[in-house]
This record gives structure tokens, sequence and C-alpha cells, in this order.
């Protein structure tokens, strides 16, 4: 009888425990795209393609004012000239594609790692929320919608996309505080 009572406290004790388990979730793209880190990041890979992209049609540029200029010279070149020019040429538009091709490449994998770097962050800041606020999980939720319903309350996102915020100086705070030590 004493035995049968313990099981029963102990499968009472688990149930109660088992329903104290505190839950939220994060909505992780309203997460990354209104982090002000994120935002900058994305800022300044906008600028640096922007650059890059100019570079390379400057370059695009002369290579067709070249080609320009070769076809209004042509017939008045040799056989052997035309042909020697138009090597020229193929191996001049091989390497600005060649070129092209690489300068994207590296801002890809320049982009991805930065991007990656951040998101890890955001991971990071979400698994000490979690502890620190004693959350047994913590479920992400995306525009696939993985998460189809919640009782009003579990949505965190906000809590945690205002404390990322505000511990990320960036950009926009370094403006702030410039201006205030210019008002002063």
């Amino acid at each position: 009888m004493i035995r049968r009572f313990i099981g029963i406290a102990a499968v009472a004790i688990m149930m109660v425990s088992c329903n104290e388990q505190k839950t939220a979730y994060v909505d992780t793209t309203v997460l990354i795209k209104e982090y002000k880190e994120m935002k900058d990041v994305e800022a300044d890979f906008t600028s640096k393609s922007d650059s890059v992209r100019s570079q390379l049609d400057s370059a695009a540029k002369a290579f067709q004012e070249e080609v320009q200029a070769y076809q209004s010279q042509m017939n008045s070149m040799s056989e052997s000239q035309r042909k020697e020019k138009e090597q020229e040429l193929m191996q001049k538009q091989q390497m600005l594609q060649q070129q092209q091709q690489m300068v994207g490449n590296r801002l890809r994998e320049e982009s991805n790692s930065v991007m990656d770097s951040v998101v890890t962050k955001i991971k990071d800041y979400v698994k000490d929320y979690g502890e620190e606020n004693n959350y047994t999980y913590i479920f992400g939720s995306n525009e696939s919608a993985n998460i189809m319903y919640a009782e009003e309350g579990l949505d965190i996102t906000q809590d945690i996309l205002t404390e990322l915020n505000e511990g990320y100086g960036g950009e926009e705070a370094e403006s702030t505080e410039e201006e205030v030590a210019e008002e002063e």
C-alpha cells in the first residue's frame, strides 16, 4: 500500500514538473530582419557590392570601347593584324569574366561568413536568454511556419530583439554618440 502511494506520488510529481516547463518561441525571420547589427552588415555589403560593381562596370565599358575601336579600324587592318587583335580581345574578355566571377565569389563568401557569425550570435543570445529566464524550450519560427499555433504570450521575439539591439552598439549608436558630443 505504501509502495503504491509512493508510486502514485512520484507519477504526480513528474506530471506537475512536466506541466511547469516554460516554453516560448521566437520569430527568427523578424529577429534577423530587425536586428540592427544585421541591418548594418547588409548595408555594408550592399555598399561594397555597389563599389565593386562600379569598378567592374568601368572595366567592362573600357573593354566595349576597345571592341568598338577595333570594329571601326578592322577594315584597314591586314588579316594577320585582325586575327591578332581578335585573339587579344578574346583573352581580355575571358580575363574580365574571370575577374567578375572571382570578385563575386569572394564577396559572396565574405557575406556568408559575416551573416553566419551574426546568426550564431543571435542563437547564442537566445540560448543565454533561455537559461537566464528559466525556459525549458525556445522554439524558432520562420516563414515556413514550423510553429502553426502558440498560445498568446509565448512569442518573445520583441523582448529578445529589444535586448539584442540594446546590446549592439553599431553604426546607429556611434552616430548618436557623435551627435550628442557635437551638441555639447
